[in-house]
């Protein structure tokens, strides 16, 4: 595999705002300090907060490389920490995305703007299965990923600033389909839009809002009229 299935790069697109926004509400959570995690509990702590994980795979810095965990000899299909990943792989079988079903994904040729392509495989991974997010949890020579499959953390809140900025980190790591990404994100929150040949209108709470797009259908910019909402 010398790319991204173009599958896995539209299935990216739609999921990538969603997910970043809810990395970012993950990381307003959990601190990021000293961690452990016990992959047989599903427990991962860091900062003195504990919630609950499944392991999504692991990402070889060497061999650049991503592997399953269904697929790791060390946990495999039926382990507890797996068990709450494998609807990846079955939606991967149906939708044919061969990046969520070949057990280790060879990612040598990436040269995008994501630390690695694993970052990605975590992202759209992470997206899929929803939740509060993905953490990836450092070790020599890698990083495990984990997706965060606990009540506790909470949901990305829906907020016009940052869109523009959460919108053209998407697109500039899943640059299939910029509407697609903005439709996902509005309809992650339930605003109503409706679409032109140039824009995207949305009516979220709060006023009115429009995303532009150039000839190429490419971002070219976003505006939200804030007003305070009743309450």
């Amino acid at each position: 595999m010398s790319g991204f299935s173009p599958a896995f790069e539209r299935l990216g697109a739609a999921l990538a705002a969603v997910v970043l926004q809810q990395q970012e509400t993950l990381a307003e959570f959990l601190p990021r300090e000293d961690w452990s995690a016990d992959l047989t509990a599903r427990t991962y702590t860091s900062g003195g907060v504990t919630v609950r994980v499944a392991l999504l795979g692991s990402y070889a810095a060497r061999e650049r490389t991503w592997l399953w965990g269904w697929a790791n000899p060390q946990f495999g299909a039926d382990h507890p920490a797996v068990v709450p990943t494998l609807g990846i792989r079955t939606l991967g079988e149906r939708l044919g995305i061969p990046e969520f079903t070949t057990p280790e994904v060879d990612l040598g040729w990436y040269e995008g703007p994501a630390g690695h392509g694993g970052e990605l495989v975590a992202m759209a991974a992470g997206g899929v299965l929803g939740g509060g997010g993905y953490i990836g949890a450092g070790y020599d020579g890698g990083s495990a990923y984990l997706h965060v499959d606990d009540p506790q953390a909470p949901p990305a809140a829906w907020d016009p600033v940052p869109v523009a900025r959460l919108l053209t980190s998407a697109v500039s790591l899943f640059p299939a389909d910029p509407r697609l990404t903005l439709a996902r994100l509005l309809s992650r929150h339930r605003v109503p839009y409706r679409e032109t040949e140039t824009s995207i209108e949305a009516r979220p709470p709060g006023g009115p809002a429009r995303a532009h797009f150039d000839g190429r259908g490419r971002f070219a910019g976003w505006e939200a009229e804030l007003t305070a909402v009743r309450r």
